[in-house]
Parts: C-alpha cells; structure tokens; sequence
C-alpha cells in the first residue's frame, strides 16, 4: 500500500476513535489508536481485495472498542475505509460484530 494512502486511513481511525469525525454529540472510544492505525489500516482501506488480518492487527482489534467506533464513522471517512473489510477483520479476529451493528452505513448480517 502506498505511504499516502496508510497515512490517510490511519489518520482517519485516529479520529474516528479520539471523536474528531464522528457523529456529532457522542463521545470518544476506547483503544490503541496507533496500533489499528500501524496494523490494521492495509486490511480496512478502499480499494484493494479482502485479506484475512495479521495476529498483531488482531491483538490490536481485541484491545479496541470496534462497535463503539462502527457507530460514529462519518460518511467522508467511509470514503477511505471499506465496511465490509472492516466486519471481515472483526470476525475473523475473534470479535464480530453483533447482528445489526450499525458501521457506518452498513448494517451488520451474519
């Protein structure tokens, strides 16, 4: 992946978790906003084909509160970042989101 394109995706989860970008009035999620960004933006970003994550991008998605940054992810961010990577990486990491988990404009179905 080009250094452009990491930098933009990681700055974008850097947001999305501190509550820069997202939806106005709800407060910030907790989580290792370096280590999704170093770890895991490859696996989540536009365009490129769905590859199951690294161990260490799993360990990282353990640590962090995913639903709770599925919920505030604006429509600019959803730009850079595929929703449905982003389900394929919390599954297979052991941590799916539930049934009707709203990320961005997607609803979760398992």
């Amino acid at each position: 992946m080009a250094t452009g394109s990491r930098v933009l995706i990681g700055l974008a989860m850097i947001l999305i978790i501190s509550g820069e970008l997202l939806v106005p009035g709800q407060g910030t999620c907790q989580g290792d906003i370096e280590g999704l960004m170093r770890e895991c933006a490859v696996y989540v970003q536009r365009p490129g084909p769905k590859v199951n994550p690294s161990a260490a991008c799993c360990k990282v998605v353990k640590r962090s509160d995913i639903p709770c940054a599925c919920g505030r992810i604006t429509p600019s961010v959803q730009k850079m970042i595929d929703m449905n990577k982003v389900v394929l990486v919390t599954s297979f990491c052991g941590r799916p989101l539930a049934h009707g988990t709203k990320c961005g404009s997607k609803s979760v179905i398992n």
